[in-house]
């Protein structure tokens, strides 16, 4: 007697092999004699010619799948009493029910490929006085069949593969996991019963399992099933689901009792423990928060699902629903957070508290810390050429007609007017290096001149090439999962206008625009070693300034940013990004027609030509600093 509920014990010790194998043996002997007789009562007597009377009906017939991929094939009848009996014929499995009869609407094939199982027709027709089934398969299967009441379950599982000699049929683990079956090892059995209690079935799987098999007196009823070759575990189960049983395992003892019963019996068994907690003293501990925030704690345990305690973090204690709905506390535990002294109070019964505890020191750990080394790197390669010439050529000539030659009208009307023979200077074609370069050419001047003429020649030439290399080094330490950044440069100022229209007063304004150097990181440590990196880097530097009249200049910043998230080895350095850029410019300033004439064409002529190569890269270098476990 177990809290009010009746037992009966089936099996207590195990028995010897041998003993244990006679009286499986007399035990079937005894139940194939009671079936015999039983046969023989309700069967005709010899030589009589009167049919066998239909007592039942069948009033359905249905088909399933199983999880498994198992066809099962229910049928119905209208009351108790039918004798179903199961065979295999090759690829076909005949049930006949002698004294059931089949309705005429009944008597129809059904075409069941579309379930996926081992089952693709099965024909239902009257035989005799009888039904008879006809399941006709395609491939290897297993078959088994149970009754319950006025139910017959044939059940036709797909067999995946073929089995040792004496080993249980079953499916291999990795077939059946994929097909989300379970899986069963036990000891192979054979059954073929009609209509045996099942306390009877029961003490049988006892005996075969070598378990201890305790029935609740509430264990009641028939069954009749045919199984060939099933691991015990799963007759077991195949038996307690078609009496709507349930069973409870304890070591080398299984507790079988219909589902309610067990379920009550579970429900009790909670009300009588939460019973006893709500009897039991409470008790107050305090704990020292040491790498952590106790608020940040306190929130996370007050709000482990969502609902939240009062108080937030801010030193408040929350009991009752909030702390009970998480499951942390019981319902009279309360838990206070001091941000003062970092300290958490715990009010609750010894064996919450003890929880409690170890939790927070399970939670409250120091972390590991990552340092983090980032490195811009900006290369710049120029080189710009110019080649020019100017060249010039005056002239006059006097007499009843004035004629004069030079490179401007205002240059001939000098020429002309000038009373003395000179001849002033000027250029015909102007065309001095100076389109790339900035610095001052190198240039070699020719002139000649005589009395009413004078020609000036002059070629320059100008090659400029720039390298240029920018490093910046940002580092910073961080703790595992906790954003950090560093930032170094300037703000630059620089002045707005507004207002000005309608006659009003223009008001000037000064605002401030930053050029950084940054580095914004969460390191995230994986559990085999490796660091999760989620990065910002910027690098912004004044380009140039643009000069407005009256207004001072505004800068014109380049910019340089980086949004990404990488997984780098420990130790290891990697590029998260880069920039390449390439100009290449070309251009001829020339005279027409005389810039085209070979050799000579160089006078009338300018060329420039310019490239500039400027990259960027970015690297990152994390490093984990691990905090010695204590």
């Amino acid at each position: 007697m177990i809290r009010g509920y009746t037992m009966s014990v089936f099996k207590v010790r195990a028995s010897h092999p041998a003993m244990r194998q006679n009286y499986v043996r007399a035990c079937l002997l005894g139940l194939a004699i009671a079936v015999s007789m039983g046969s023989a009562m309700a069967s005709p007597a010899a030589g009589d010619k009167a049919a066998v009377v239909s007592t039942v009906q069948v009033s359905k017939v249905d088909f399933k799948r199983g999880t498994d991929g198992a066809g099962r094939l229910v049928l119905q009848f209208d009351g108790q009493g039918a004798v179903p009996d199961l065979k295999n014929n090759g690829n076909q499995v005949i049930v006949d029910v002698g004294n059931a009869s089949l309705p005429a609407n009944l008597q129809r094939p059904l075409n069941v490929v579309d379930f996926a199982t081992p089952v693709q027709r099965v024909d239902a027709h009257a035989l005799g006085r009888g039904t008879q089934f006809v399941l006709e398969t395609k491939g290897e299967f297993e078959s088994l069949a149970y009754q319950t009441g006025n139910e017959y379950v044939v059940e036709i599982a797909p067999r995946s593969a073929k089995a040792a000699t004496g080993a249980a049929q079953a499916r291999p683990a990795s077939s059946t996991a994929a097909a989300g079956a379970k899986t069963y090892g036990g000891r192979p059995v054979t059954f073929n019963f009609q209509d045996v209690p099942v306390r009877t079935v029961l003490q049988l799987i006892a005996e075969e399992s070598n378990l201890n098999i305790v029935a609740s007196d509430t264990v009641q009823g028939n069954v009749t099933l045919r199984l060939v070759n099933v691991p015990w575990d799963q007759a077991l189960e195949i038996v307690l689901r078609a009496k709507g049983l349930d069973k409870r395992r304890d070591g080398a003892v299984i507790w079988v009792a219909p589902q309610s019963e067990l379920a009550k019996y579970e429900q009790d068994k909670e009300d009588a423990r939460i019973a006893i907690e709500n009897r039991e003293d409470t008790i107050t501990d305090y704990v020292q928060i040491n790498y952590h925030s106790a608020s940040a704690i306190y929130k996370a345990l007050t709000e482990a699902k969502g609902i939240g305690g009062a108080g937030g973090g801010g030193g408040g204690g929350a009991g009752g629903t909030a702390q009970n709905d998480s499951g942390f506390l019981s319902p009279r535990g309360r838990l206070v957070a001091d941000e003062r002294t970092n300290t958490l109070m715990i009010s609750d019964i010894p064996k919450k508290v003890a929880q409690m505890r170890e939790l927070i020191n399970v939670i409250d750990k120091p972390v590991d810390q990552v340092l983090i080394e980032g490195r811009v790197v900006v290369a710049t390669d120029t080189f710009a050429r110019d080649l020019g010439a100017r060249f010039g050529l005056q002239g006059r000539r006097l007499g009843n007609n004035t004629g004069a030659i030079s490179g401007t009208l205002a240059g001939n009307q000098s020429i002309i007017n000038d009373a003395e023979v000179t001849i002033p200077g000027g250029l015909n074609v102007d065309l001095a290096a100076g389109t790339y370069t900035d610095a001052t050419p190198g240039s070699l001047a020719y002139t000649l001149l005589g009395a009413n003429f004078a020609i000036d020649l002059e070629l320059s030439a100008m090659q400029e090439e720039g390298r240029g290399e920018v490093l910046s080094n940002p580092r910073l330490i961080t703790s595992n999962q906790r954003e950090a950044f560093i930032r170094q440069g300037q703000e630059i100022g620089y002045v707005t206008i507004t207002g000005g229209t309608g006659g009003a007063a223009a008001t000037p304004n000064v605002q401030f625009k930053e050029a950084l150097l940054e580095l914004k990181v969460t390191p995230t440590i994986t559990d085999d070693g490796r660091v999760f990196l989620n990065l910002n880097v910027k690098k912004d530097e004044v380009q140039e300034y643009i000069t407005l009249a009256g207004y001072g200049s505004v800068p014109i910043l380049a910019k340089r940013e980086i949004n990404t998230a990488v997984l780098v080895d420990d130790g290891q350095t990697v590029v998260i990004g880069g920039v390449y850029e390439f100009t290449d410019r070309e251009s001829v300033a020339k005279v027409p027609f005389l810039g085209d004439i070979p050799f000579l064409g160089n006078l009338f002529k300018q060329r420039g030509r310019q490239k500039n190569k400027a990259e960027l890269l970015i690297f990152v270098t994390p490093k984990v600093m691990a905090v010695p476990k204590r």
